[in-house]
């Protein structure tokens, strides 16, 4: 298995999670927090896609998904473009509604362009440094490992909300 497909693998896991994680609830469900303070699932998910968008369309050299094919004036979020989710207050957690389509519809735009990205990369090109803001350098791999890390603990915190929200089986 070489990089590309071995990345490809990775990253594709996170959609899997997400489906199962968004797929069948209303609205009002996804923007459901167990207490205030907490993620909904709605946030989980826009935030695992936005974080992703913006991470490999800057390794890329790309303009990211949510501009670039008109998601953000789509979900119409009171946030700067700009906005991934990092740093987001319990009241921004809370401006986070949308859809089960539009969200999953979100990821998978993300997904193609991400695969599209990882399917011409060679071992080589994990080498390359693409942050130097840190002690040791940030090498494109590092950076694609962090990235598929986070977007999927995302996804996984998605599907423990979602757990919540189904009764108990005894």
């Amino acid at each position: 298995m070489g990089v590309a497909a071995l990345l490809i693998e990775s990253f594709g896991r996170v959609e899997g999670v997400l489906d199962r994680a968004v797929g069948g609830l209303t609205e009002d469900q996804l923007a459901l927090r167990p207490y205030p303070e907490a993620n909904s699932i709605a946030w989980l998910a826009w935030h695992a896609g936005r974080g992703q968008d913006a991470q490999v369309a800057d390794v890329a050299g790309v303009e990211q998904v949510w501009t670039a094919q008109g998601w953000a004036d789509r979900f119409a979020l009171p946030f700067d473009p700009s906005a991934t989710g990092y740093g987001h207050s319990a009241d921004e957690v809370g401006r986070v509604k949308a859809s089960g389509e539009l969200l999953l519809g979100y990821y998978r735009a993300v997904a193609v362009e991400t695969e599209t990205y990882l399917g011409r990369l060679t071992a080589e090109d994990l080498d390359r440094v693409v942050d130097v803001r840190w002690d040791p350098p940030v090498t494109l791999g590092v950076r694609l490992v962090s990235i598929v890390g986070d977007s999927l603990q995302h996804a996984g915190q998605a599907s423990y909300v979602r757990g919540l929200l189904e009764p108990f089986e005894t």
